[in-house]
């Protein structure tokens, strides 16, 4: 059985700045919402799936891409969560962990803009 999916308007678009979460309370859960710089909001469930740390308390920033041998690439800058606790990095367009070879993926829920204001899809 598939339940309606709900929409819940968490803020206006100032509300959220790009490059940093802010933490809502929405239905009992801790999300974190974000702004890429692109524009795009991205909504994340406040617990990383490695040791359930706050990981929308960690940092936004880029990655270090693979390159030629001795030459560092730095890339993606604003796309990738940093978790606080141990520095796991998470790609906030599909949540999906970079570079480990865990399967771990952030929880994150659809987020829109609707006349001036965020909403997020539980």
């Amino acid at each position: 059985m598939v339940k309606d999916k709900k929409q819940v308007t968490v803020g206006k678009i100032a509300d959220f700045p790009a490059g940093k979460f802010t933490i809502v309370q929405v239905e009992g859960r801790e999300i974190g919402i974000t702004q890429l710089k692109n524009g795009e909001f991205r909504a994340v469930r406040n617990l990383c799936p490695h040791k359930g740390a706050p990981v929308c308390k960690g940092f936004i920033s880029g990655t270090m891409l693979p390159g030629n041998v001795g030459e560092l690439v730095y890339g993606r800058d604003g796309e990738i969560l940093v978790c606080p606790w141990h520095g796991y990095e998470f790609d906030l367009n599909t949540g999906e962990q970079v570079y480990q070879g865990e399967n771990n993926k952030l929880l994150m829920y659809p987020a829109t803009v609707k006349d001036g204001e965020v909403v997020v899809t539980l």
